[in-house]
């Protein structure tokens, strides 16, 4: 269970000034694990006369766990507390990338080629031949991470400068795992107006935008438009990221408990960005029932002021015209998907399912039930949690996603090129490896972007969606 055991989130740095006395040392660790603490390192930083300063590292359950071991320390005899940090903000001090240059400036002949003259000449190429930017500038491997700040993680619309260390945290993934060097944008924006143009003014100097963290229903309105007016392609990671894994984790579901994808009956609780973009790629990948429920139940059971994205599920999605609530939906079903809130699947709901049945609560830090609490008709679960088995992570997809549209130098994004990566990435557990426990690879494994970036470039090729000329994927000859 969440929040039992301390967490990495609540690491404690305590710069401590100790008595040389023998025992003082023993007597501050012996305090810190009598109140719960979990000690990691301890290191001597200095020493003056009689008296040592150390610094120690020690795991905490939450903020509030935190002060009662440094209270507890303070109170030890022979001890002054220095200075407390959390190992978190220290980390995030100063912010988490920066731009390195990849070429010497070590001289003026350096200089003439980087900068001014011979820049001059680079620009008139490309003024010439507007494709060149591809190549001769950063646009070919570069991509904004765009937010207003709105549906930040869980935490709601706490604005751009909230937003703008989880956007840094999203540059590092693209770095990480597929050598993109992403854009933190976190935009002051008075609607969808406002990031519609913030977008388009700066996509000259990006090969992708990726939305992040933008509330619905704006985030549809936004994407839409942009999908609309851009040569590059856009991506709402929040939507479309989600759908792709969950996509790639039902396929291998369904090899694990016998069933076809074409033959299952899928329910989507929640009808928000993540829930939307869930229900269309699974339609679109060939799931023949779906039935989709929100707070107010099955839908349909809105009025025609309902939103565009709602009326495309009301016209598009539970062909049984099944009524009622989630139990009434979950009659017979073979999978669940839940991208809700934490414990909005009781136990006896999920008794309703088919037998091998599939769950994937996806509800983040609490699922919409735990793995524990499943009974016994379900094969499969999985969540969004890294502490569970079979985690939904949209790390496994926006990585290799973008870095198979740069490389095939997409206009935009298709279903076909998601499901594509779903398919990719589903590929990689193998047949001896399917396990109910093990339905998607893990996000460390180093295989997972490149196997998405090659299914994703792939569609981009079949799609006809490419600004590369389709018998080449070379370089054009600047010269």
């Amino acid at each position: 269970m969440a929040g039992r055991g301390p967490s990495t989130g609540y690491v404690l740095v305590l710069r401590l000034e100790l008595t040389s006395a023998p025992g003082t040392l023993g007597r501050v660790t012996t305090a810190i694990g009598e109140a719960g603490g979990d000690i990691g390192t301890i290191d001597l930083v200095g020493q003056t006369g009689r008296r040592v300063v150390r610094e120690l590292v020690v795991t905490c359950r939450n903020e509030a766990h935190a002060e009662q071991v440094t209270d507890t320390v303070a109170a030890v005899e022979g001890v002054r507390v220095l200075d407390v940090g959390d190992r978190t903000f220290l980390a995030h001090r100063g912010g988490k990338i920066a731009i390195v240059s990849r070429l010497p400036l070590k001289s003026p002949d350096d200089l003439s080629v980087a900068y001014t003259p011979g820049v001059g000449r680079v620009s008139q190429a490309i003024a010439a031949r507007p494709e060149l930017v591809w190549d001769l500038t950063i646009k070919g491997n570069s991509v904004a991470v765009l937010t207003d700040g709105t549906a930040v993680l869980g935490l709601g619309a706490i604005g751009p400068e909230a937003a703008l260390p989880v956007m840094e945290g999203k540059a590092m993934l693209f770095k990480e795992f597929a050598d993109i060097d992403a854009y933190p944008i976190c935009v002051d924006a008075r609607g969808p107006d406002d990031v519609v143009r913030v977008a388009t003014a700066i996509a000259p100097g990006f090969g992708g935008i990726n939305l992040e963290d933008i509330a619905a229903p704006a985030c549809f309105e936004v994407e839409e438009r942009l999908r609309h007016d851009l040569d590059i392609p856009v991506f709402h990671d929040d939507q479309h990221g989600t759908a792709v894994v969950v996509l790639a984790a039902l396929l291998n579901a369904c090899r694990v408990v016998g069933k076809r994808l074409e033959d299952l009956r899928v329910v989507v609780l929640g009808a928000g960005a993540a829930g939307t973009a869930c229900a269309r790629l699974l339609l679109h990948a060939g799931v023949p029932d779906l039935v989709v429920v929100d707070r107010a139940g099955v839908l349909p059971g809105r009025g025609d002021d309902a939103d565009a994205q709602a009326r495309w599920l009301v016209e598009h999605t539970n062909p049984r015209r099944v009524r009622g609530g989630l139990d009434a939906a979950l009659a017979g079903a073979d999978a669940f998907v839940g991208v809700s809130g934490p414990g909005a699947l009781p136990p006896g709901a999920a008794a309703r399912m088919a037998d091998q049945a599939i769950v994937f609560a996806l509800a983040n830090p609490v699922p919409e039930i735990l793995p524990d609490e499943v009974p016994g008709n379900v094969a499969v679960v999985a969540t969004g949690r890294s502490d569970f088995p079979n985690q939904i992570n949209n790390v496994l997809v926006f990585p290799g996603f973008f870095r198979g549209l740069l490389d095939a130098r997409a206009r935009s994004v298709s279903d076909e090129m998601k499901a594509a990566a779903a398919r990719g990435l589903a590929s990689l557990i193998e047949r001896e490896e399917l396990a109910p426990d093990l339905i998607v690879p893990s996000v460390f494994d180093r295989r997972v972007a490149p196997a998405v970036s090659r299914a994703v470039q792939e569609a981009v090729e079949q799609t006809g969606l490419s600004h590369l000329p389709s018998q080449s994927r070379a370089a054009p000859d600047p010269t």
